[in-house]
C-alpha cells in the first residue's frame, strides 16, 4: 500500500510516496525515478523492495516543473528528455538530498538510509552522495545506480565514499563503452564500489515495459542489487 505524502524543501511542498515494510519498521530507501517520472514500473521497484523489508520513498523530482504524474504516451520518451532539459539539476540535488533527510527522521527508519536511482536517478544518486558528504550531512550508507545517465559528466567532477554498485549495459544507446569504462575506473578508485557490466544490454535494460528490456541482466542486476543492499543495509 502506497501513502502519499510531502517533503519540505526550499521551494515549497514536494509531493512523495511512501512504501513500508511487511513488519512498518526498517532501513530507509530513496527511490530516484527515471525520466519518465514516478513510473509504475519505479513504482513496481519501489514496492519489490519494501517486501524486502526497507522503508522506501520515492520523490516526484519533477515537481517544480509542475509534473507529478509519469510521463507516458508514444512520445513520453521526447516528452521525458524535455523535462531534463529544463529541469534546475542543482534544485533537483537539493530535492533529492532533503529526500534523504526526511527519510532519515522517519519514526519508522531504524537503521541507516541508501539511494536506488535508475537512468536519471542514477546520476542524481551519485550526484547527492556526493553533496551530501561534502556539506558535511550523514552520508548515504549505500548507492545503487542503474545506467545512471549523468555520470558521464559527473564522475571526474566529484567523489562518492559511500558504498556504491553501478549497473551498465554494455550496448548502451546512450552511453557508449568507451565511456562506460571511463565511468568504471574512475568511480572504483574508492573502496567499496561495484562495477557490473552487462554483455548485449542497453540503456534502461531493467524497465520492463520498454522495449529495451533485458530480461537476464535485469535478473542478474536485481538479484546482485539486492545482496549488495543486504550487506551494507541489512534488515532486522
Amino acid at each position: 500500500m502506497t501513502e502519499h505524502v510531502t517533503i519540505t524543501t526550499d521551494a515549497g511542498e514536494m509531493p512523495a510516496h511512501v512504501w513500508l515494510p511487511p513488519t512498518g519498521l526498517g532501513p530507509g530507501i530513496v527511490v530516484l525515478q527515471e525520466i519518465f517520472g514516478v513510473s509504475d514500473y519505479i513504482q513496481r521497484r519501489a514496492a519489490q523492495l519494501a517486501e524486502q523489508g526497507y522503508v522506501v520513498v520515492a520523490p516526484e523530482i519533477f515537481w517544480r516543473l509542475g509534473v507529478t504524474t509519469p510521463v507516458e504516451g508514444d512520445d513520453a520518451l521526447q516528452q521525458g528528455m524535455g523535462l531534463v532539459q529544463r529541469l534546475d539539476w542543482a534544485a533537483a540535488v537539493s530535492d533529492a538530498a532533503a529526500t534523504v533527510e526526511w527519510l532519515r527522521d522517519r519514526d519508522e527508519v531504524t537503521a541507516g538510509v541508501g539511494a536506488v536511482g535508475f537512468c536519471f536517478g542514477g546520476g542524481l544518486g551519485f550526484n547527492v552522495a556526493a553533496h551530501l558528504e561534502s556539506d558535511g550531512s550523514a552520508p548515504l550508507d549505500a548507492l545503487v545506480s542503474y545506467y545512471g545517465s549523468a555520470l558521464p559528466g559527473l564522475h571526474e567532477a566529484m567523489t562518492v565514499t559511500a558504498p556504491s554498485l553501478h549497473h551498465f549495459g554494455l550496448a548502451d544507446s546512450f552511453v557508449d563503452t568507451e565511456t562506460v569504462r571511463r565511468i568504471e575506473a574512475s568511480v572504483t578508485e574508492q573502496p567499496g564500489t561495484v562495477f557490473e557490466t552487462y554483455a548485449g544490454a542497453d540503456h534502461a535494460f531493467d524497465n520492463d515495459d520498454m522495449p529495451w528490456h533485458d530480461p537476464a541482466s535485469s535478473a542478474l542486476a536485481w538479484a546482485t542489487t539486492t545482496e549488495f543492499l543486504r550487506e551494507r543495509l541489512p534488515v532486522g
